[in-house]
């Protein structure tokens, strides 16, 4: 170094500062710095421990993407429905013995469309699927009347309607049509069969009706026609309260003869 440089280096150590003589430390020292990381550090377990616990939850209760949801109880299981004021709306109790719903108004849909195929409420029950099945042996019992436009049986099997101990009524304002189109139709009854028309008729349309276990009347011994002992061809006749026999036929008409079973009647 020469002289000069020397000098000038001097010169500017001499030259007076404007420099603030107050200095403070920057940072965190002390039991600050241990207090912060003591809370750094239980902060880190409590979020390690969290994770654990939900991890030990999922597994005890089988949440998983691909399972359902399972809800296990030994007594019952119930969910209840609420409003913004606390009140009960709906409850659905899973219980040993029965399954109970409480609700205004009880609905089932399809999962396709969402359909409904049953839905109940106080005034009446509503089934939307497209065919009702009743499998039990003892078919379907109704405590009061059935309204429905169409009942029908499955392919092959036999449609029946039964009143074991009381009666059986089918009533239409427009008329009530029994039809089988490809067999019989049978009515049979223990006591009486009453066709009753109360303003029109009762029509018979076949080629052939056969009224079988008419009684036959029998002629009174002044009648000559009572020597014959085999008859094959009989006239149908009608008595005045409107039952029907058989009387031998003759040339001329022979109810008269045989009305003597009117009496009977």
């Amino acid at each position: 170094m020469t002289r000069e440089q020397y000098i000038l280096a001097t010169q500017q150590n001499n030259l007076p500062r404007a420099e603030n003589a107050h200095l403070y430390p920057v940072g965190i020292y002390g039991w600050r710095k241990r207090c912060l990381y003591f809370f750094v550090l239980l902060l880190l377990v409590t979020m390690i421990v969290n994770l654990a616990m939900t991890i030990w939850i999922l597994k005890v209760m089988n949440f998983t993407v691909d399972s359902p949801l399972v809800l296990q109880s030994d007594r019952n299981v119930t969910v209840n429905a609420r409003n913004h004021m606390g009140q009960l709306t709906g409850q659905l109790t899973v219980g040993a013995d029965a399954v109970e719903a409480q609700c205004k108004r009880f609905e089932v849909r399809a999962s396709e469309d969402g359909r409904v195929l049953f839905s109940a409420d106080e005034d009446e029950i509503t089934i939307g699927a497209e065919k009702l099945k009743v499998t039990g042996t003892e078919g379907a019992v109704f405590g009061h009347s059935v309204e429905t436009p169409h009942i029908r049986a499955e392919p092959s099997q036999d449609l029946r309607l039964e009143s074991p101990t009381r009666s059986l009524i089918m009533e239409a304002p427009r008329g009530v049509q029994v039809s089988a189109a490809a067999g019989d139709f049978k009515a049979a009854c223990r006591k009486e069969l009453h066709l009753q028309s109360t303003e029109g008729e009762i029509f018979l349309n076949a080629d052939t009706i056969r009224l079988g276990n008419l009684p036959t009347g029998s002629f009174s011994s002044s009648s000559p026609s009572s020597s014959h002992s085999r008859q094959t061809v009989y006239e149908l006749c009608i008595c005045p309260n409107g039952k029907l026999y058989l009387s031998p036929a003759g040339v001329g008409s022979t109810c008269q003869s045989s009305s003597n079973i009117c009496l009977w009647s």
